[in-house]
């Protein structure tokens, strides 16, 4: 035989020896591919299709979140793991990062809207910047109570939006209970809007909770939730604002002591979604994203409930003195912030809320 026959022999033998190898890995599912910045370019061409048979590329979306794995809310999301798992036969998949691991909610929203981070849950509060409406969710007293707060959310309004950020590279999947928001403080009960006088109060990096705190006669700090616990310990700050899962799963009762009940805001959690991952996406994973989003939202709530009470209960255990003020005054003292909104849109989606049913 010729040394051209020898060659071309040699190279008969590479590609099959290549191909097999190939066919093993398709076969046995070794393809996979992990979303991240290096992968976002060109995912769509990757990403799972309706198909879930072996072989299927396999996605790994990261989620972010400041929370303890404690926390219900994180509890909610690793269930919500387990429903993508299920649904989509392991071709799509939730890696979640809790405790700030990736950054704060502010500096994982910046990364999701990037398209660098797939998901993360964040209070709807620091998004007023990227998505002006969600500062309707910071008006104090907004809601008649909490049958009538779901039913704005689950409503026109509350899907409208969620999907408002979609301009900005964000959009919601689902909103998470976060309870009401009530005063926490080292030495002095809030009791009154006057308690407040000359108090600086930690609120979230929203400029409708500025003006609320400023409103009532306090002195906003608007700081990083990851960064609240050494200001108390500090005094850098005399309190903070948030709801008794929160309040007692940070352990910031151990420096503060008192927590009035005012119940001010109820300010939705929500998971937001990169619009640059999510348009990359196929519609079986968008769809199987979705129904695990729901079904995650359906336990959080029922899971909030239950660790509301329970934190309560551990607070009271714990020597916090829980006060129940009376919730007048502090409405009146907020009435101003509606008063400007009177002929804006921001004061029509009010009006829209108002009269849902």
């Amino acid at each position: 035989m010729s040394r051209g026959g020898i060659d071309m022999d040699r190279k008969v033998v590479s590609f099959i020896a290549l191909a097999g190898l190939l066919g093993t890995l398709i076969t046995s599912g070794v393809l996979f591919m992990l979303y991240s910045p290096a992968s976002a370019e060109g995912a769509s061409a990757r990403q799972p299709a309706g198909a879930t048979s072996v072989g299927a590329e396999q996605v790994v979306l990261k989620l972010s979140h400041v929370l303890d794995p404690s926390h219900p809310a994180h509890l909610a999301m690793e269930y919500m793991a387990r429903q993508l798992d299920r649904r989509s036969g392991g071709a799509v998949r939730l890696q979640i990062f809790p405790n700030g691991q990736l950054g704060s909610e502010t500096e994982s929203i910046e990364q999701v809207r990037r398209g660098a981070l797939a998901m993360v849950k964040t209070s709807t509060a620091p998004l007023e910047g990227l998505v002006p409406e969600m500062a309707i969710f910071g008006l104090p007293y907004l809601f008649r109570d909490q049958e009538h707060y779901w039913k704005v959310l689950f409503g026109d309004v509350g899907r409208d939006l969620a999907l408002a950020g979609a301009k900005a590279g964000v959009r919601g999947l689902c909103y998470y209970d976060s309870g009401s928001r009530s005063f926490y403080t080292r030495d002095a009960p809030v009791i009154s809007p006057e308690d407040l006088k000359g108090k600086k109060i930690r609120v979230m990096q929203s400029q409708t909770a500025v003006e609320m705190i400023a409103q009532m006669g306090g002195a906003p700090a608007p700081i990083a939730f990851n960064e609240l616990r050494s200001a108390l310990d500090q005094g850098a700050v005399d309190g903070a604002e948030n709801n008794p899962p929160s309040l007692f799963t940070s352990r910031h009762f151990e420096v503060a002591r008192h927590y009035s009940l005012d119940e001010h805001t109820r300010i939705p959690d929500i998971i937001l979604f990169s619009q640059q991952v999510w348009e990359s996406l196929s519609p079986a994973a968008q769809r199987w994203i979705e129904e695990a989003a729901d079904e995650s939202a359906a336990f959080q709530r029922d899971a909030w409930q239950k660790s509301t009470d329970d934190a309560l209960d551990a607070l009271k255990k714990a020597g916090v003195a829980v006060h129940a003020p009376d919730k007048e005054p502090f409405r009146r003292r907020v009435q101003p912030m509606y008063d400007r909104l009177e002929g804006t849109e921001m004061g029509k989606l009010v009006q829209r809320i108002q009269q849902v049913e």
